[in-house]
């Protein structure tokens, strides 16, 4: 019986952290510790103008053709040239990117996009940009973008790990 009130007595005294559930582990008083969990990061991104190129697919078979890429820059570009001067300039073209590519400031942007440097934005000048795009998206060089092809894998999935391997905090 003295034992039964000495080990009541005894956890009564025990600190609060020091008490443990099944759901909780001690952390030592002045530690840090544990590192919060969060929700693991993607690891598959997309740009926003592969994903723009995703939604070219007019006739849904899962994949993209220059074609199609062409008739849908054609019909978006119309779209935000309402006096049909076949010119943007680069406020038109921002609210071009904010609607097609989901933000004013994704790429391309208007200044790698106006090959000849006059302020403006042809057609021409997009078709030509969405071309270099197409060639380097489409990984075997078919002609045609897939759903995969437009994906990016991750290299780095933790953007801190980099720092802490490193000996940095």
């Amino acid at each position: 019986m003295r034992a039964v009130i000495a080990l009541v007595l005894a956890l009564l005294a025990m600190p609060a952290a020091a008490q443990t559930d099944n759901n909780r582990v001690p952390i030592p008083l002045g530690s840090k510790g544990p590192p919060p969990v969060g929700p693991t990061p993607p690891s598959l991104v997309v740009e926003p103008v592969a994903m723009m190129i995703a939604a070219c697919d007019t006739d849904g078979d899962g994949r993209t053709s220059r074609d199609e890429m062409h008739r849908c820059l054609a019909k978006s570009f119309a779209a935000f040239d309402p006096g049909n001067s076949g010119k943007l300039g680069y406020i038109a073209f921002a609210d071009w990117a904010e609607k097609w590519l989901g933000d004013r400031n994704a790429l391309p942007s208007p200044f790698e996009t106006d090959a000849d440097g006059d302020n403006q934005i042809t057609l021409a000048e997009l078709d030509a940009k969405f071309d270099q795009i197409f060639a380097r998206l489409d990984k075997d060089k078919d002609g045609y973008l897939t759903r995969a092809e437009l994906l990016t894998i991750r290299a780095v999935i933790n953007p801190g790990f980099e720092k802490r391997k490193k000996g940095k905090p």
